[in-house]
């Protein structure tokens, strides 16, 4: 049996996708078809791989006996070199003769977003073109289909526990090597939990992740046994970024209180158990922390801070889910933390984490994230986000980025019947969502780079990405990292170093270190670090 796997790319509250990411998604289903039928033929496609010749692409996967796609962007950000796939190349998969098809992962759950805080197209909408929309867990659905037939396979179908999750993702470790980063800077998202610790009390109003249901533990061993079948596969870079708040990994009294005490002794059998499954592994981070628990429980999230400083891997963000500093807007929507929680837990990464470690970045910083129109929403609330920012600056934290998006309301969320209210209360204030952002990239995101890394930091082990103008981007693999510009023409996935010389607004400019004049615009800027050194020492004598 041939089966296909086309990764359209995943971005969710807990869980990263698009490349140079690997999401669980296509490990879990190729698992899966090894688990149902041992002999049969799986291959793995990225859309942009396919996209190259759509047309001869499309001809390929007729020939396929299962076509399973996975997609959904239901935290929509910016890509580099990826872009997800589109409402239109989904339904031209649909419409293939012959294979049996299966659509996953986050679209078939909640629908396709189409950004700009929109309502998403719901998932009903894909079912006359598929056999099969996985509204429940894909992997499973698929292994019931190859199993005992597609008739007999329950769309719905989710895993009660992790028991043949962790099967699968032990069996699926081999689909990396068919991803087009592998050997490269391919980065693999790491499942620890599903569900929301704060699911009892509903969740905040937009997110998806609660729809996921009560929390699920994977334990430390099984988290083991899947990155030593990574690692052993080719891949040194691992995020466990597959869960709503890291922090809260094991905690007590998950599923009786909102914000349940952090288990330090469990996050440490977690990570040590990571490290020894993959000896020499190259980046291990983290993604989503509640600030709302660190604010509550400052003493043990300290300890579970300095475990990620011991086992962890410098460049690291603990991603913060803020959404609004006005306590109304919080109130309203049941958020994680009020404004003075929210600061208070950045404070306590910030000032632990800033040490800088051998590749030039601190080693563990927090990452904010806004969300703009959420109910309750007022013209002050913009002022107080501000407000909130400068007083980060003010008081000399470090935060590794902010990101900013428009509230984009799914099927299954509280904010489903709203969905239209808000869209259009969102139109009306297109002016407003335009000066916060720009506010905020003058005047936060700028300075703070120029904190974050210094113009003559050496910034080691960057993988050059994509080829645009006279220049190349390059990234060091990671969570959310640093996008450099270098002057001059690179091969993609050449890795090189490269010292620091301006800063943009969400980038930096960087010429090769050691810094030679290799030609006449590296020249400039080496030029002009080097009057920057002579400058900064005169000052200091």
């Amino acid at each position: 049996m041939r089966i296909a796997i086309v990764d359209g790319y995943t971005d969710e509250p807990a869980g990263l996708g698009v490349p140079p990411y690997i999401d669980v998604y296509p490990r879990y289903v190729a698992g899966a078809a090894k688990t149902a039928v041992p002999d049969s033929d799986v291959r793995y496609f990225t859309i942009d791989e396919l996209r190259r010749d759509w047309p001869t692409s499309l001809k390929a996967l007729a020939g396929f006996d299962v076509v399973v796609v996975v997609a959904g962007i239901t935290t929509p950000g910016s890509y580099l070199a990826a872009t997800p796939i589109s409402y239109d190349e989904l339904l031209d998969i649909g419409r293939l003769e012959g294979p049996t098809k299966v659509l996953g992962g986050p679209v078939a759950r909640y629908g396709y977003g189409i950004g700009g805080g929109s309502a998403a197209i719901p998932p009903s909408r894909f079912k006359r073109y598929y056999d099969i929309v996985a509204t429940g867990d894909v992997d499973l659905v698929v292994y019931e289909a190859l199993k005992f037939g597609v008739e007999r396979a329950r769309p719905s179908a989710t895993h009660e526990g992790y028991e043949l999750v962790d099967q699968f993702a032990v069996r699926g470790a081999f689909i990396v090597q068919q991803h087009p980063n592998f050997g490269i800077n391919l980065i693999a998202e790491v499942e620890t939990y599903s569900g929301c610790p704060r699911y009892i009390s509903g969740g905040c109003s937009f997110c998806t992740t609660v729809a996921y249901g009560a929390v699920k533990f994977r334990s430390p061993e099984a988290v083991a046994r899947e990155v030593e079948a990574l690692h052993k596969a080719g891949v040194a870079h691992f995020r466990l970024g597959r869960q709503a708040d890291f922090y809260a990994y094991m905690a007590e009294d998950t599923g009786k209180v909102d914000l349940p005490r952090p288990n330090p002794a469990a996050v440490e059998r977690l990570l040590i158990g990571v490290r020894n499954a993959a000896p020499g592994l190259e980046t291990l981070h983290i993604d989503n922390v509640n600030p709302g628990t660190v604010a509550k429980w400052p003493k043990e999230s300290a300890e579970i801070t300095r475990l990620l400083l011991k086992y962890g891997t410098p460049g690291n963000v603990a991603a913060m889910g803020v959404e609004t500093a006005d306590p109304r807007v919080v109130k309203l929507n049941n958020l994680k933390a009020y404004p003075d929680e929210a600061f208070e837990a950045i404070k306590l990464v910030s000032t632990m984490g800033a040490v800088r470690g051998p590749n030039g970045m601190p080693w563990l910083l927090p990452g904010i994230n806004f969300v703009l129109g959420l109910p309750g929403e007022t013209k002050e609330t913009y002022e107080l986000n501000k407000q909130f920012l400068q007083r980060i600056l003010d008081e000399g934290l470090m935060v590794r980025r902010v990101n900013i998006r428009q509230v984009e309301v799914f099927p299954g969320t509280r904010l489903w019947p709203l969905a239209k209210k808000l869209e259009a209360k969102l139109r009306e204030r297109k002016r407003l969502v335009h000066a916060f952002k720009r506010w905020v990239r003058h005047n936060f995101d700028k300075p703070m780079l120029e904190r974050v890394v210094p113009r003559g930091t050496v910034l080691r082990g960057l993988v050059a990405e994509l080829n645009y103008g006279k220049g190349t981007y390059a990234r060091q693999p990671g969570s959310y990292p640093l996008l450099v510009y270098i002057p001059e023409v690179i091969r993609p996935g050449t890795r090189l170093d490269a010292v620091v010389v301006e800063h943009g607004f969400r980038s930096v400019l960087a010429i090769p270190y050691p810094p030679e004049p290799r030609s006449k615009r590296v020249a400039k800027y080496l030029k002009k670090l080097s009057s920057s050194a002579s400058s900064s020492r005169r000052s200091s004598s």
